[in-house]
């Protein structure tokens, strides 16, 4: 499979998550969208919002938001604010980079072998966390 480009993600993305919090044994999900802007020619912000919902709590409005630059086969994600977050190459099945939050480590594993649907799988495990979560990314 060939490289994905940046403006292959271009657009708004239809996302469905699922979320296994193994340490407060809840499950959860979030359902909204990921909007992808062209920022240059190599350069995306990512925005995401959605209603997410964690056992049987009510359900509440979720945002995030990260930068991803496109350096030669790989992408770099930041934090809105510049903070490293992780790498992944947009290709195939692939592993991204690790993200330690405190002792917390964050795992990503990329799947765009079925795109133009693809996925991102967290594993986060911790003294604090340990959890597992499954975003789907399908066109808007």
């Amino acid at each position: 499979m060939r490289s994905l480009k940046a403006g292959d993600f271009v657009g708004v993305w239809r996302i469905s998550r699922e979320i296994d919090d193994r340490k407060s044994k809840v499950r959860g999900e979030l359902l909204g969208s990921a909007e992808l802007t062209l920022r240059g020619d190599r350069e995306l912000d990512y925005h995401e919002t959605g209603e997410l919902r964690l056992g049987e709590n009510a359900p509440v409005d979720a945002s995030r938001g990260y930068r991803w630059v496109f350096e030669g086969q790989k992408v770099a994600v930041s934090f809105t604010d510049g903070r490293d977050f992780h790498a992944f190459v947009p290709a195939g099945h692939a592993n991204g980079t690790d993200h330690p939050c405190g002792s917390d480590l964050y795992r990503v594993e990329y799947d765009f072998t079925g795109w133009p649907e693809w996925r991102a799988i967290w594993t986060v495990k911790g003294p604090r966390k340990d959890y597992t979560s499954v975003t789907v990314y399908t066109r808007g």
